[in-house]
């Protein structure tokens, strides 16, 4: 949901180095969680569709505050868990970017921010089916949650990066970012209610698909298998 939508030579190359690096690393811990341990045949498929979806998704947008719209990744993080969601975060965008939607230096950054709606959304939604939450609850909270921290986390990374060219002082940027971040607040309540149905359909008609009903849920639906 949350992107940063700045064009090419927006950020120092100090944040842009910073950014990448720390995306670097995040995928290469992924890539070796993944390598290790494995992955199921069927996480492959829903990595499949959550990508696909995602980046469809992903091409709507709204031209408020710089550019706002869905992309699913609470709902992918759900389905096919951190690892492999935050490998779908980065094909996405990597597609995103080739299309113009989205800076090429900017990867490592909207990679940070949208991995992590969808680790925060599939841990939120483990730890809510734990507690014997519904469904659609538990997937419209993970969501709405997940979303809500990449909202943040993007503008943590435009404040600390500052925008080059910008005739704002520090604390106008604070606030504009700050209606940018609120913005995108509204937008995940709204893609959070919409992951629930979803949640709560496939929780009718395939349990397995986000680990409910199934002894093996914990150990299965993170996209690993031990």
């Amino acid at each position: 949901m949350a992107h940063i939508h700045l064009g090419e030579g927006s950020f120092p190359l100090w944040a842009l180095a910073v950014w990448t690096a720390l995306g670097v690393g995040l995928l290469s811990a992924v890539v070796y969680r993944l390598r290790t341990g494995g992955i199921e045949t069927r996480q492959i498929a829903l990595a499949g569709i959550g990508a696909a979806a995602s980046f469809a998704i992903f091409q709507l947008n709204v031209p408020i505050w710089g550019g706002v719209h869905m992309n699913l990744t609470g709902l992918v993080g759900i389905l096919a868990g951190p690892l492999l969601g935050t490998l779908i975060a980065l094909v996405v965008n990597v597609f995103s970017a080739a299309m113009g939607h989205g800076a090429v230096g900017l990867l490592g950054a909207n990679v940070l921010v949208n991995a992590s709606e969808a680790i925060v959304a599939y841990y939120l939604f483990r730890a809510l089916v734990g507690l014997d939450w519904d469904a659609f609850p538990a997937g419209a909270g993970a969501a709405t949650v997940g979303l809500s921290v990449g909202a943040v986390v993007m503008g943590g990374i435009i404040l600390v990066s500052g925008v080059n060219g910008s005739a704002l002082p520090r604390a106008d940027l604070a606030v504009a970012v700050a209606g940018l971040v609120g913005f995108n607040l509204g937008v995940a309540l709204v893609e959070g209610v919409l992951t629930g149905f979803v949640v709560q359909f496939l929780a009718s008609v395939r349990p397995d698909l986000v680990g409910i009903g199934a002894s093996d849920a914990d150990a299965e639906s993170t996209g690993v298998t031990a």
